[in-house]
Formats: C-alpha cells, sequence, structure tokens
C-alpha cells in the first residue's frame, strides 16, 4: 500500500479490526434533488441499510412503503415483502441504465440498484482499497478551506458495482475522507463533488454521519446549489 493509503486505513480504524466485521447497520435519512428528479421522492427518506462488509450485498427496510425491503447484489437486485416474497426484480440491473441521462426517469428497481451499490460503497470505503484488483496512487493534493488535502486516485476491478472505474478521493492531514469525486456512468456520467464530514467512531471504524453530493465545474470545484443527495447517518453499529 501507498504511505498515503496506509494512513488513511490507520485513520480509519484499521484493517485488522475491519477484517473483523461480520456486518454492518444504519439508521439513514437520504434526500437530495436526485429522487425527485427521478420520480421517486422521499423513498428513503427514513429507513434502515443492513450490508456485508465484505461482498456486494446491501439492503434497506423499509423501501418505499412499510412491509417492503430492497436486496442489492451486484447481479440481481429484488424487491420483497417482510416475509421474503419477491415482488419485482432484475438480474444484470446495470444493463437497464443503457442510455440513461440525468433527466432519465427511474423505476423502483433502478433506484434499488442505485442507492445499494453506493451506499455499499461509501460505508466500505477506504478499506475497499485493499482487496485484490484495486489500483490506488496518490495524485497531487488539493487546496481547500487554505488546507492540503492528500488525495488517491483509485481504480476499480470489473467485478465490484460502484459509480464509475477511476475516482477519486481526498483526505485531511489526519487521514480522513473529506470528499469524493466520480462521474456516475448510470447517470450519463454527470461529475459529482461528494462531501463527507461528521465523522464518528464505532467499535474501533470510523464512519462519516454526513455527506452531501453536489455538480463539480470544469475547473474542479463544487457548484453551489441545492444538494443532488443528502445522507444523514443517524445512528450506526458494526458487528
Amino acid at each position: 500500500m501507498s504511505d498515503l493509503l496506509d494512513l488513511v486505513i490507520e485513520s480509519h480504524g484499521g484493517l485488522d479490526r475491519w477484517n473483523r466485521l461480520t456486518e454492518i447497520t444504519a439508521h439513514v435519512a437520504v434526500g437530495g434533488m436526485l429522487w425527485e428528479r427521478k420520480g421517486h421522492g422521499g423513498i428513503l427518506a427514513d429507513t434502515h441499510v443492513t450490508l456485508d462488509p465484505h461482498r456486494q450485498r446491501l439492503g434497506y427496510r423499509p423501501f418505499g412503503a412499510p412491509g417492503r425491503r430492497s436486496v442489492f447484489e451486484a447481479l440481481r437486485t429484488t424487491i420483497e415483502d417482510d416475509a421474503g416474497v419477491v415482488l419485482a426484480e432484475r438480474d444484470d440491473p446495470r444493463a437497464a441504465f443503457a442510455g440513461h441521462r440525468p433527466e432519465t426517469p427511474w423505476d423502483e428497481l433502478h433506484v434499488a440498484y442505485f442507492s445499494g451499490y453506493a451506499m455499499w460503497n461509501y460505508l466500505t470505503s477506504p478499506f475497499l482499497f485493499t482487496r485484490p484488483g484495486f489500483g490506488v496512487e496518490e495524485i497531487e493534493p488539493w487546496s481547500e478551506d487554505r488546507q492540503a488535502w492528500r488525495r488517491l486516485r483509485v481504480e476499480y476491478p470489473d467485478d465490484i458495482a460502484t459509480h464509475s472505474r477511476v475516482q477519486e478521493f481526498y483526505f485531511d492531514g489526519s487521514g480522513l475522507l473529506r470528499r469524493h469525486d466520480y462521474a456516475a456512468d448510470v447517470l450519463g456520467g454527470a461529475p459529482a463533488a461528494h462531501l463527507t464530514d461528521e465523522h464518528r467512531t464505532v467499535d474501533g471504524i470510523a464512519f462519516p454521519t454526513r455527506r452531501r453530493v453536489f455538480r463539480r465545474g470544469p475547473d474542479g470545484q463544487v457548484v453551489p446549489g441545492s444538494a443532488l443527495v443528502a445522507i444523514d447517518v443517524l445512528d450506526i453499529s458494526v458487528r
């Protein structure tokens, strides 16, 4: 690992502690302009997420209405009732985004896939970068509010469902994640800057609990305006 990645992993709790985890659960409030634009405002406004930190599987409960839940996996997404009866399903869910633009409406399975892979990536980074197949390099620092944030450019392997194959992560002097840049393929490649703060340490692992996603301009600066996505982690636990 690079010296920056070493610092980042230790600052977020260390790989030994992470590797002992078997499950992460969180109470989250997810909002922002994106969901209204896609025709699903409020669908994740007050919900709970459960995920496997070591393989891509995540569920929201409730999902859209009481008595329903979503189950995301990279190659299959379902919506089920609380008894596990499948109400809707889609194999190869990423293919359903072909040709999508930021304004393209979504059905509920689109929401389940996007919100599933996104939250799984958010809650498993930066430990995710230590897995086989990832390419990680430190690039030039970024100046933000008179601070120099060190940056990692991360190349993802093809078997991980994520926003885009190459993403950039910004870390403050203590090694905590402060910003995450990407251009989500399923949204037509629109550039985004994802700001993170209010870190909380839970059983040794540090998580940002406030996330805001904004448009990113050609100069790399955040474009002022309302957040495209807003995530507040109200409570989180690991085991």
